[in-house]
């Protein structure tokens, strides 16, 4: 099991590194298909120690206007891998990645596939299951319905072995 790390013991960190990290791993989720902006939010978020920041953090952090971060953020909120909140006493939000955004992010994905399953049931029946479409729209369906059960049969792996490395929270 890995163990968390006490505060005394986090050592400070490089900001050039933290840098060269946000920005590698961005071109990373870019390169799979993540808008250039949230992806840069996103790495910050994800390598600050809290998990949170606020606009003008992030805007400091990362050399980008307000209007850039807020843009960002909505994207990454619609997507679920952040979440808002307001700072205790304060008009200001904070925005943050939780330990299950992975998670969260491919419940999400779960929900569109669901759509996309039912709309390809709509399609099979339209087009006729034994035309040549009919048959494609078919496998498609299977697929997707196949991905569903794999993927809440690996969450569940996931939960466990998470549970395993880091205990629960």
């Amino acid at each position: 099991m890995v163990e968390p790390r006490a505060e005394a013991d986090v050592p400070e960190r490089d900001p050039e590194s933290v840098s060269r990290f946000v920005e590698h791993f961005a071109a990373q989720l870019v390169e799979a298909g993540m808008p250039r902006m949230p992806a840069r939010v996103f790495a910050a978020l994800l390598s600050s120690d809290t998990g949170a920041l606020t606009s003008v953090e992030l805007g400091e952090q990362l050399r980008i206007s307000p209007a850039a971060v807020s843009g960002a953020v909505r994207y990454l909120a619609q997507v679920h891998l952040v979440s808002r909140e307001r700072e205790p006493g304060s008009r200001r939000e904070r925005y943050r990645v939780h330990s299950e955004q992975w998670y969260e992010a491919l419940t999400n994905r779960e929900a569109i596939i669901k759509r996309w399953e039912e709309a390809l049931r709509e399609g099979v029946a339209s087009l006729g299951a034994d035309s040549p479409a009919g048959r494609r729209l078919s496998e498609t369906l299977a697929f997707f319905e196949f991905i569903e059960t794999e993927v809440e049969s690996m969450m569940d792996r996931w939960r466990t072995h998470r549970e395993e490395l880091f205990g629960r929270d």
